[in-house]
């Protein structure tokens, strides 16, 4: 580990590679890694803070609100309370965009977020996460609508995530390489811990829920059939790895290298997971990293939104990996 560069200096010193850099996205980066930080205190102390459990009231999703959603959603709004930089926060726990009001000028980017991803793990003290999606609004000085949010995920100016977990991960790219830092808790600090971060082309690793194998359209059925056929030339069968938690399965495969799936179902043909602050910040990322971001007919950052809490199927990972299960989907 890098142990003497602080989130704050690697900041800076990218900041000053680029002589048109205003400093906007370091004090954003800033303010989600403060987030974080928050976040981490009180997955620590949930249990004697009263946060464990659910609140009674369902998001705009129709999903149970646990308490720590509601929280870390209340976190990432005060983190920007007064920002003179996000102008607009949208999350999977709010129906509607939020302005931010206070600040003393509008700012000119939104801020896409899950807050707390992965809350059916809170009770058992699992790994959970927060997704991050950063996009550049049109004109800092007019009303946005939501036609103006509804943006493709290959115009993210930034993405990544936050792993709550043994450590406190943060991994983020502004478009120049995937980089991964760790909180120290002594110091308060997240520190560098790998630069340029390169997902395999092909792995061993597959993540699915297969619980819903049932549901699936024959051609993911086959492809799962297939990664577990013993086959010594091609690596498998595959091993299995499932957290219930987006963010640590993703980062897993970002990491080893594999894939993570969220297929379509036939019922179900939009998948679950949402696109602008779940699939589209993590199909950037990976690519970044080198790997591909699917829904098993098209790239994810191709999509053109309608709508902000639009859903799609996803299939991420290696890039080898994610073509193989594409060709099986088209096929079937």
């Amino acid at each position: 580990m890098h142990a003497a560069l602080t989130l704050t200096q690697f900041i800076l010193r990218e900041e000053a590679l680029h002589p048109q850099a205003t400093g906007e996205f370091s004090s954003i980066m800033l303010q989600i890694a403060l987030a974080g930080k928050c976040i981490a205190r009180d997955l620590s102390r949930s249990g004697l803070l009263d946060l464990i459990g659910s609140t009674g009231a369902r998001n705009v999703q129709g999903e149970e609100v646990q308490k720590l959603d509601e929280r870390a959603n209340q976190t990432f709004i005060a983190a920007f309370d007064s920002s003179n930089v996000v102008r607009t926060l949208i999350s999977e726990e709010m129906e509607k965009p939020l302005t931010i009001t206070t600040a003393k000028q509008p700012g000119k980017y939104a801020l896409f977020f899950d807050p707390l991803d992965g809350s059916s793990n809170i009770d058992v003290n699992a790994p959970l996460g927060s997704i991050f999606s950063i996009h550049r609004l049109a004109s800092s000085g007019e009303p946005v609508n939501e036609s103006d949010l509804l943006k493709t995920g290959a115009e993210q100016v930034a993405a990544g995530y936050l792993l709550y977990g043994p450590s406190v991960s943060l991994v983020y790219s502004c478009g120049s390489g995937v980089h991964q830092f760790i909180l120290d808790p002594g110091i308060g600090e997240f520190l560098l811990a790998a630069q340029h971060v390169r997902v395999p082309a092909r792995g061993s690793l597959y993540s699915v829920n297969e619980g819903n194998y049932h549901k699936w359209p024959s051609g993911t059925r086959r492809y799962l059939d297939f990664l577990k056929e013993p086959d010594a030339a091609s690596g498998r069968p595959y091993s299995s790895r499932y957290s219930g938690c987006l963010v640590a399965d993703v980062h897993r495969i970002l990491l080893k290298g594999g894939i993570f799936l969220y297929p379509a179902e036939t019922k179900k043909p939009e998948g679950k997971l949402r696109l602008m602050y779940e699939a589209a910040p993590l199909s950037f990322l990976l690519e970044q990293a080198g790997g591909r971001g699917s829904t098993g007919r098209e790239p994810i950052l191709r999509i053109q939104p309608k709508a902000l809490h639009q859903r799609v199927p996803l299939i991420i990972g290696s890039r080898e990996d994610v073509r193989q299960a594409e060709e099986f989907i088209q096929t079937a």
